[in-house]
């Protein structure tokens, strides 16, 4: 399993919206510029993200983007399904002989649809709020402290 650079910029730009924007509307070149991502390919994840409810856009001087889902009830599972269209393992190819197919379905039983399972509850687990939270315990609120 292979996390996209699509799924990648749209968990970092969920993750700064979250935790910098409250109710607010941020406009997506602040986005962008604050987490090193070309806006022109952050606007087209963000479209696939308005599609599905995720974020809510809005135009004129005021305007950008807002989460229009509490980061509680946002799954990681949730977001990489949008952006991607899914995130489990190919099923294994099962080939007609008897041989193959029982080392074929030893691979699919024992290996990819036990990932599959450990993968799914995992990302049905983490919440964009715990993200957020990580971020802000671990990242913000350290980044200026000196010691003596």
């Amino acid at each position: 399993m292979k996390i996209s650079k699509k799924c990648r910029y749209g968990l970092r730009a969920l993750i700064d919206l979250s935790a910098n924007a409250g109710d607010e509307y941020v406009v997506l070149g602040t986005l962008a510029e604050r987490n090193g991502i070309s806006p022109q390919y952050l606007e087209q994840v963000f479209a696939g993200l308005r599609r599905a409810g995720i974020v809510k856009g809005t135009k004129g001087c005021q305007g950008g983007y807002r989460l229009s889902i509490s980061p509680k009830e946002l799954t990681v599972s949730t977001i990489l399904e949008v952006l991607d269209g899914g995130y489990l393992i190919e099923d294994e190819e099962i080939p007609d002989d008897s041989h193959g197919s029982g080392i074929a379905a030893s691979i699919q039983t024992l290996i990819i649809d036990r990932v599959n399972t450990s993968l799914t509850e995992t990302l049905k687990s983490i919440t964009l709020e715990d993200l957020k939270r990580y971020y802000q315990d671990n990242i913000v609120y350290h980044q200026d402290m000196y010691y003596i």
